[in-house]
């Protein structure tokens, strides 16, 4: 199974709004995966059409997917439902992201309380650091469950 086809399988994400290509690595609580932007995303032609960057918010979402997919591995075992973000904290950009870039999501599992998830993030083009923060999500029902429709 490509690593392609086993992102796929975890997250329900798909392009245009899919931002892992690769997971580099994983262990129990942390994962690796990058992301190339090409150039042709959407986003581009708005944000700006003559100095193009990568929106600090496609970053963000690119690290919880990753996040998402970690989470989704540890499910094979332990866990029921789609992660969904509930909190972001203490974000900070640092370094802007040119098309044709590549970064790397680097995600680890800071904490859990019941089925609440706490996870730090960063991100990086080059060994420089494009981003940081932490987040949290939870687990919500899949299908058609009426508790999928919103967290209360």
């Amino acid at each position: 199974m490509t690593t392609t086809d086993r992102i796929r399988q975890r997250i329900p994400h798909r392009e245009p709004f899919l931002f892992v290509d690769e997971i580099v690595s994983q262990d129990q609580d942390r994962i690796v995966c990058r992301k190339r932007f090409d150039g042709t995303e959407f986003w581009y032609d708005g944000h700006y059409p003559h100095d193009p960057i990568t929106p600090g918010v496609i970053l963000c979402e690119a690290a919880m997917q990753a996040g998402a997919v970690l989470l989704a591995e540890r499910s094979d075992q332990t866990l029921h439902g789609l992660p969904v973000a509930t909190r972001m904290s203490d974000v900070r950009f640092k370094r802007i992201v040119r098309p044709g870039e590549t970064i790397q999501m680097e995600v680890r599992i800071t904490d859990q309380l019941a089925s609440a998830w706490y996870l730090a993030a960063k991100v990086t083009v080059n060994g420089k650091t494009a981003a940081r923060f932490n987040f949290a999500c939870t687990l919500i029902p899949t299908g058609d469950d009426e508790n999928a429709q919103g967290l209360s």
